[in-house]
């Protein structure tokens, strides 16, 4: 039987670093914690990080350093928390689900999987205005070693999925709904016609930080 946490190993954890831009507390926050009072503490804290570092340093990272503020709407779920979600339709997928990226420290090794639902200001705004989503998704795709996104039609919001190895596949839940790419398959848009799409945006890690 595992030993319950703290409050003081709890605040620990929170305080860990992930990257450059992130530590671990970004990720902690859960309406379903808050609202249900069901803890969102992991059950192997040093498996979590593990792959939430990896998560953000391969992906996060460079999306602030370009954009500016990564917003996360869910990030790092425990399977306890992620069970109460599936149970009582909260939006969380099965804990066992192949894909569900929201519990890091479920599998390490090839299986090792970490994600969350983010979105990217700088373009819901521009989304609102009926701009296309799969202009950001084409760009991060031709930028990022992603795994796997799905794009949800609030704020242009996406689940955003690292693996050590990236399946590189892109659902959407706005139209066109279904699925943009396909692991193995080329995209659909040759690199010309997607660059033109994200031609006005920032430079990749385009901000200048003091030395």
């Amino acid at each position: 039987m595992r030993k319950p946490a703290s409050m003081w190993s709890l605040e620990t954890v929170g305080r860990v670093r992930l990257s450059k831009h992130f530590y671990m507390r970004d990720f902690l926050y859960s309406e379903i914690n808050g609202f249900h009072g069901i803890p969102n503490i992991p059950d192997n804290p040093d498996l979590a990080i593990k792959n939430g570092r990896a998560f953000c340093t391969a992906l996060l990272d460079p999306l602030e350093e370009t954009f500016g503020r990564i917003a996360v709407r869910s990030g790092y779920r425990s399977r306890a928390l992620n069970d109460y979600g599936n149970a009582n339709k909260l939006n969380c997928a099965a804990s066992d689900n192949p894909i569900e990226c929201h519990i890091w420290d479920r599998h390490s090794g090839g299986a090792a999987i970490a994600g969350a639902t983010i979105v990217i200001p700088w373009f819901a705004d521009q989304y609102d205005q009926g701009r296309d989503w799969r202009d950001l998704a084409w760009w991060v795709h031709d930028n990022l070693n992603y795994s796997e996104m799905w794009f949800f039609p609030k704020l242009a919001a996406f689940n955003l999925v690292w693996r050590p190895t990236a399946l590189r596949t892109i659902s959407s839940y706005i139209a066109p709904k279904g699925m943009l790419l396909r692991a193995g398959q080329p995209p659909s848009e040759p690199i010309e016609q997607r660059r033109k799409r994200y031609a006005d945006f920032p430079p990749l890690r385009g901000i200048a930080y003091p030395c």
